[in-house]
């Protein structure tokens, strides 16, 4: 017997978590984003979970409000075996993705990038690996 509801495409849900991942970059609210869109933030919560897909121009209009290239929501993204090998399936993107959108890898990264001195952030970087006891 078919399930009532269908899956999510996985590439609506790539995208989504795209969206969601560069929304909280930028530290927006999804009230906010939705209110650039004319839209609601449950809208913004489907299109974000994967459960709505996003059609072209509304993704681009997205893009914009995000200041983004519309690639940057593919990158990524699961292909078809026919497709590059690999791509989507490194565990390593996945992981950085995961982390990026968590409370902790986004306050890091936000406060990170208010480095602005270039061998500042290097021994930060320095001093992380350390703390994780992963010299190279």
């Amino acid at each position: 017997m078919m399930p009532s509801k269908k899956a999510p495409n996985p590439i609506d849900v790539h995208v989504g978590s795209r969206v969601r991942l560069r929304r909280m970059m930028l530290g927006m609210s999804q009230e906010k984003l939705g209110e650039s869109l004319g839209i609601t933030f449950q809208q913004i919560q489907k299109y974000e979970k994967g459960t709505n897909r996003i059609g072209a121009s509304r993704l681009q209009h997205i893009a914009t409000i995000l200041k983004v290239p519309v690639a940057f929501f593919f990158e990524d993204a699961p292909g078809t075996p026919d497709e590059t090998p690999g791509v989507g399936d490194n565990p390593q993107t996945t992981y950085v993705v995961d982390f990026l959108s968590s409370s902790d890898g986004l306050a890091l990264n936000k406060a990170f990038v208010r480095i602005e001195n270039p061998k500042v952030r290097k021994k930060v970087v320095e001093l992380v690996k350390s703390i994780a006891g992963d010299e190279d």
